[in-house]
């Protein structure tokens, strides 16, 4: 590795060639971190016509995907399989191949830590891989979700203790992940993308690099704007996801739907966006996310009242649905949550994914458990619940079969993750109370002859 007091007097790299690179797609990429943002953005890379390696602390991931075989479900192995048929994509766990790349973009988790606050370990150790093989010319991007300040503060100084200096010898940028597992409207390839530079000149390289991919991208002004500019997205759903759960709330002992109020609502054609209510927030970025712009509004003595509000109130969502089921269960079969056996119907943070990462079915499943319940789950896309960081006692669980017999063994079930191709019907028929947070009976042909069994909550 370079310092400072012995970093060469080199030539500044030349904009225009590096440019002409990205939209010629000759340039090669780098993209650490092969999960369900890095995957598909190696995989888009490699559609355009660019050289790509996916680089991933796990040999296994590297291995699958060398060998054609895909670990994210929403990813055909047939995708894999082509991309590395073209000879432009190939998997590694060697991070001195990023010398060779000419852009090289960071795709790593940014969780929180049980103090809630924000853990940037992997952004970090990712940029002193950057930093040891660090060479002039090269562009590097963060995609990762993080505060505002993150890149200049957090990686350019890491960067620059090569002795290379960011906008003069090296090119430093931000670019946020912008991935929906499970929406099939909306691919990497078709999203529009925000770009942020550290200076004029990152955002040109980021610009010529992405036009190659994406329909359409958004510069702004600088790193800063593009981080708040991801941070303000999720902070917007989360806030209105609380709204309609408080709504639910204050609607329930009125006798209101807020269901069919939502449905109502939202024929309107202007001032108004659905946003629908559950028993909880789930997934890698909107329980996340907000707090990182808490945490950094301190900095500043700035009390993010509204957002931490709506935190809560997405956060006490598990409860509510429990006491909801303690409810019905004392009320209509005279028995508490101790002497009952529940199922939880999926386990995935939103439906038709095979991501558990923050669901509210495992806050859920260890509230019940608490409570003296015997639990089990019935999830197609999570045959065995994965070791988490906040949950790890529930690692190692495995889905239950779905058949009649099974499911007429419970005193109730409850409905956390509304997957498509799951028989709702033949669970009202055999199990005596159906707890539904989703609203996935609703539309389920002939459920009215078993309406006495579900409670909405």
């Amino acid at each position: 590795m370079n310092t400072a007091d012995t970093a060469p007097d080199l030539q500044a790299p030349d904009i225009r060639s590096l440019e002409s690179a990205y939209r010629g797609r000759s340039a090669r990429v780098a993209v650490i971190g092969l999960g369900y943002v890095g995957l598909p953005l190696a995989l888009a890379l490699t559609g355009a016509g660019f050289a790509v390696t996916g680089f991933d602390i796990d040999p296994a991931k590297a291995a699958a995907l060398n060998g054609g075989r895909s670990y994210i479900r929403q990813i055909a192995d047939g995708r894999i399989a082509e991309a590395v048929a073209t000879g432009r994509f190939r998997a590694t766990t060697d991070a001195d191949e990023f010398a060779a790349c000419d852009a090289v973009i960071v795709c790593v988790p940014t969780p929180l830590s049980p103090q809630r606050e924000p853990d940037l370990s992997f952004v970090e150790a990712s940029t002193r891989l950057i930093r040891d093989r660090l060479r002039p010319g090269q562009l590097v991007v963060l995609e990762s979700t993080t505060w505002p300040g993150t890149t200049d503060e957090v990686m350019r100084p890491i960067l620059e203790e090569t002795g290379l200096a960011s906008g003069r010898d090296f090119f430093l940028a931000y670019s946020p992940e912008r991935e929906d597992p499970g929406n099939i409207s909306f691919t990497t390839s078709t999203i529009p993308k925000v770009v942020g530079g550290d200076d004029e000149g990152a955002r040109r390289l980021a610009v010529a690099l992405y036009e190659q991919v994406v329909p359409q991208v958004v510069p702004v002004s600088g790193t800063r704007a593009a981080e708040a500019t991801k941070l303000t997205e999720n902070i917007f759903r989360s806030v209105n996801i609380a709204l309609v759960n408080e709504l639910k709330i204050v609607f329930e002992p009125m006798g209101i739907d807020i269901w069919e109020v939502i449905e109502a609502a939202k024929t309107k054609p202007f001032g108004f966006m659905p946003f629908y209510p559950g028993p909880g927030l789930g997934g890698h970025c909107i329980p996340i996310d907000p707090f990182y712009l808490t945490w950094k509004a301190r900095e500043y003595q700035i009390s993010t009242r509204f957002i931490e509000l709506a935190g809560e109130v997405n956060t006490m969502m598990p409860r509510h649905v429990v006491d909801r089921l303690a409810l019905a269960l004392d009320r209509r079969a005279g028995i508490g949550l101790s002497r009952s056996r529940i199922l939880l119907v999926g386990m995935a943070y939103k439906k038709n994914v095979d991501d558990s990462r923050e669901s509210p079915g495992l806050r859920l499943m260890e509230m019940l458990l608490e409570r003296g319940a015997a639990v089990e789950y019935h999830d197609p896309f999570i045959p065995v619940l994965p070791v988490t960081r906040e949950h790890a006692a529930l690692a190692g669980r495995t889905s239950i079969a779905w058949e009649p017999e099974t499911l007429a063994g419970f005193d109730a079930a409850v409905i956390v993750t509304d997957h498509d191709g799951v028989d709702y019907r033949s669970l009202a028929a055999h199990c005596p109370l159906v707890v539904d947070t989703r609203n996935a009976m609703q539309t389920v042909e002939g459920i009215e002859g078993f309406a006495d069994r579900i409670v909405k909550a």
